[in-house]
């Protein structure tokens, strides 16, 4: 079993820069294959003799795999993921939906639930649920819970990285105050690790979606709701707090209607999803978000209307947010991106007019390629970096 360390990590410290040269060996082998010790010295840019070092300690712990090869006539050690290291589950929780999934370690999913959630669902009860699909869940693969290695969360709030709770009340109601991580370890015994739903999708859309070979990503969900993850230097920004990325928390309108999280003019309460559908309930009576997408792609002009001044509004606000960071793509994901180019052109358009750089150093806009379970791989994937490194059961 697994232990989770419960030290805070610093900046610069010696713990924290051996983990950084443990994800770097991981992440190399996810992304080759397999590599034998002098290549991922090669591509890792570590000593060969530190390279030795992680492998030995890696493959005791069952991380890592090592087996003989020969290659221009020699002896060398080949690297590759241990497939016997067990499952891991990622768990992404929204305000209508939970998704589960059952992962090996190289993130091929397994088995795989998604299930509706009544609109003012509560931690406990939501929780317990999970609780007991993820041991039915094992049960049809023949498995059982000692042969889970971790469990990662993805929830719709911004997490304070010295409690494990959500940030600020009222973001994520019926969840204030819950350190999901501690009760769901009691619950199912194993290592539970719990981030912001965006900075997973970002995570899952850097290592095998849209974000794929860049290291300076803003990756825009927009759903509902809407937030951010933000990737720089190739690796997930959380901030001092825990709490960077808050997109849709940025103030757009002085006064204007006030947002779930007690300011008001945020973004989320003029361009995100019950925004659109409340603008158009006079015409159109209820709708669902399906039903924006849906509508728009048919060519209906209102909701056309509607999803391309939300995404005018998302531009501008990703304008600034581009130069304060300077990225080099912006990724567009969440429910409403299924709308295609109807929200991203517009999204598109009023970014290249706000930004301070020239045309051919705007950064792009493209559409995620994960959809609606990019939180759950990331989730995954989350889940699977802290096996392999150890750590903390919130985000460093």
């Amino acid at each position: 079993m697994f232990v989770v360390a419960t030290e805070r990590r610093t900046p610069g410290s010696q713990t924290s820069l051996r983990e950084a040269n443990r994800r770097r060996v991981v992440e190399a082998i996810k992304k080759h294959g397999g590599l034998t010790q002098v290549e991922l010295a090669g591509v890792t840019g570590l000593s060969p003799a530190s390279v030795s070092n992680i492998v030995k300690a890696l493959s005791a712990s069952g991380v890592l795999h090592t087996s003989p090869t020969t290659q221009s006539g020699r002896r060398a050690q080949y690297v590759t993921l241990a497939h016997a290291l067990g499952l891991v589950a990622g768990v992404h929780f929204s305000t209508r939906h939970m998704r589960v999934a059952l992962a090996d370690v190289t993130q091929t999913v397994v088995a795989e639930h998604h299930l509706p959630l009544a609109k003012d669902h509560r931690a406990d009860n939501e929780l317990d649920r999970t609780t007991l699909l993820i041991a039915d869940m094992l049960e049809t693969l023949k498995s059982s819970m000692s042969e889970v290695q971790a469990v990662g969360i993805a929830l719709p709030a911004p997490l304070d990285r010295r409690t494990g709770t959500t940030a600020r009340s009222g973001i994520f109601r019926g969840w204030d105050g819950i350190a999901v991580a501690e009760v769901m370890e009691r619950r199912l015994g194993r290592p539970v690790f719990v981030d912001n739903a965006s900075n997973l999708a970002a995570l899952a859309e850097l290592r095998m979606g849209a974000a794929r070979g860049k290291t300076e990503v803003i990756y825009i969900d927009i759903g509902d709701k809407i937030g951010s993850g933000l990737i720089l230097g190739g690796q997930v920004y959380r901030g001092f707090n825990g709490a960077a990325g808050e997109f849709g928390h940025t103030t757009i309108v002085e006064n204007g209607p006030l947002c779930r999280c007690g300011n008001r003019g945020c973004l989320e309460t003029i361009a995100g999803g019950y925004a659109i559908l409340d603008n158009l309930k006079p015409t159109y009576g209820n709708l669902k978000l399906n039903d924006i997408v849906t509508k728009a792609m048919s060519g209906d002009a209102g909701v056309t209307r509607a999803l391309a001044e939300a995404g005018r509004h998302i531009g501008i606000a990703a304008a600034n947010f581009s130069n304060l960071f300077d990225p080099e793509r912006l990724v567009i994901g969440g429910e409403l991106a299924r709308a295609g180019e109807i929200l991203l052109g517009p999204i598109r358009h009023a970014l290249e007019r706000a930004v301070i750089v020239d045309e051919a150093s705007t950064p792009d806009v493209v559409q995620g390629q994960l959809g609606p379970r990019a939180s759950t791989l990331g989730a995954i994937a989350f889940a699977i970096d802290h096996v392999a490194i150890g750590g903390s059961s919130t985000p460093d």
